[in-house]
């Protein structure tokens, strides 16, 4: 049984798969295994990976499940204490499994590290330093298209983004898995968000460093079927970890930005899809599941509340 495992859902990732692997034949950390799970892909991706890796094991799926199925396939079937989840359109920096081993392995209370990701067109910018989760609703890539050089510190974050990331495998027996209902886009904030409420701390660290072209199973930054489960499952993760009190203190902000996110996609030509959204997320709600309230955790939930207020003051202050 190796240390670390990475796990990567791939989807029609012929364009990437092979950079990917071969930035991971490179690191500097020797005691980690790869375990690929393919979701039905329609381009020769998971061919190539069977004739070209055949050391590396590769679970095919019957159809396309989603991220979130995907990864729960791969953690089900690793014995590894730390799993990596990493997406397919990525290149690692040779120390990247090693960095984040590192950052983990030191504090039992760390649930997740994120990594430093960098664009892999623009690598001066950040992708992505971890999560944030604001008041408003909105969950944000901390540092998106900002200096790389701005993110030079550790810092606890809100939730690790699950595209480059390491999480304590004992926890999800705690915590959960990765709510399948997500299919795809913000099971991570919600997963972090429930190890949150649980007393775990989400972080980040700049020394692992990987390059990500992003979107890369979607197409663009924006699209149809990005801005509607988007925005499905944003109702959902504010159903499912907050109680209702919460819920009913934060309404008029919550109103506020789904309101201009909804301005926003109206603008973007993509506002029939964001309400197509939203009105999905009300059906997946009374469908999905809540986490159960908890009153030994109510110091936590304060601690989140005072969070989410003060991302909500940064995130409107640009």
């Amino acid at each position: 049984m190796s240390e670390v495992t990475v796990i990567i859902p791939n989807y029609n990732g012929d364009a990437y798969i092979e950079n990917c692997l071969q930035s991971l034949k490179k690191q500097t950390f020797g005691d980690f295994e790869i375990l690929i799970i393919d979701n039905a892909s329609e381009d020769h991706s998971a061919d190539y990976i069977a004739a070209h890796y055949p050391e590396i094991p590769l679970i095919r799926l019957s159809q396309n499940f989603g991220f979130s199925r995907a990864v729960n396939e791969g953690i089900k079937r690793t014995k590894s204490p730390y799993l990596i989840l990493l997406n397919n359109d990525t290149v690692c920096d040779p120390q990247f499994v090693e960095a984040l081993y590192q950052a983990i392995a030191k504090d039992k209370k760390i649930f997740s590290v994120s990594s430093k990701m960098l664009q892999m067109y623009a690598p001066e910018k950040i992708d992505g330093a971890g999560d944030l989760y604001c008041a408003l609703g909105w969950a944000f890539a901390r540092g998106k298209d900002r200096s790389k050089a701005l993110y030079e510190k550790e810092s606890k974050v809100f939730s690790a983004c699950a595209g480059a990331a390491i999480y304590r495998r004992d926890l999800f027996e705690q915590i959960g898995y990765f709510d399948e209902f997500h299919f795809t886009y913000l099971e991570d904030v919600d997963v972090g968000y429930r190890a949150r409420i649980m007393g775990y701390e989400n972080r980040y660290t700049p020394k692992a460093i990987v390059y990500h072209a992003g979107s890369g199973a979607t197409g663009s930054r924006y699209n149809p079927f990005k801005v509607r489960i988007a925005a499905r499952n944003s109702w959902y993760v504010i159903y499912k970890n907050m109680p209702a009190l919460q819920i009913f203190i934060n309404l008029p902000f919550l109103l506020i930005g789904f309101g201009i996110k909804a301005l926003f996609f109206i603008c973007k030509g993509y506002g029939r899809e964001y309400l197509s959204g939203m009105k999905r997320g009300y059906l997946m709600c009374v469908q999905g599941r809540k986490f159960p309230f908890s009153a030994r955790f109510l110091p936590n939930y304060l601690k989140i509340q005072l969070e989410l207020w003060i991302n909500m003051f940064r995130r409107l202050a640009g």
